[in-house]
């Protein structure tokens, strides 16, 4: 048991010890403990997704990606309370976020004439291909940069579509 929940054994005998001198699952709930409060109490899990969940431009920065240095310089600007990178780094990782590459999409990318062009001219490519039993070829004269994304920012765990605004730039 110690082993399944990487706990020490004094912990699982302490656990039983509880269970079976106050009245069972009762004797499980996790008490208040003395100590310093958290400072993370004083905001909301709500309000710390809010931030991660926009991208990083909305708040001043160059790109779009959350790193930690940048989640306290937000949190330090919007609430006035002073973190360190763990702090938001453990914090991060509890609300199910993950630090993950962002899918690429350009901000000059736009979805509704990319659908007028497949409903009006793509048709007419594919017939004149049938009607001359031509070869089609494709040509990309786009000049997009190949390169891989370097930076990693923050998303909910398995939801890197989340974070479209990337702006990835054109190269001449």
């Amino acid at each position: 048991m110690a082993k399944t929940y990487h706990v020490n054994r004094s912990t699982v005998h302490r656990w039983l010890t509880q269970y079976k001198t106050k009245s069972g699952n009762k004797g499980l709930i996790r008490q208040p403990v003395s100590g310093r409060p958290s400072i993370l109490g004083t905001i909301s899990n709500r309000q710390l997704l809010s931030i991660v969940l926009k991208p990083a431009t909305h708040f001043g920065h160059e790109t779009d990606f959350w790193t930690c240095p940048r989640l306290c310089q937000v949190i330090r600007k919007k609430f006035r309370i002073k973190l360190s990178r763990w702090t938001i780094w453990r914090w991060l990782r509890d609300a199910g976020l993950t630090y993950q590459k962002p899918q690429r999409k350009y901000f000059e990318a736009d979805e509704k004439k990319r659908q007028e062009w497949i409903w009006n001219e793509l048709p007419k490519i594919n017939e004149a291909v049938r009607k001359y039993r031509a070869i089609l070829y494709f040509q990309d004269e786009s000049h997009l940069s190949l390169t891989a994304i370097l930076g990693k920012t923050w998303s909910l765990c398995g939801k890197a579509g989340l974070l479209k605004q990337l702006r990835v730039s054109v190269i001449d």
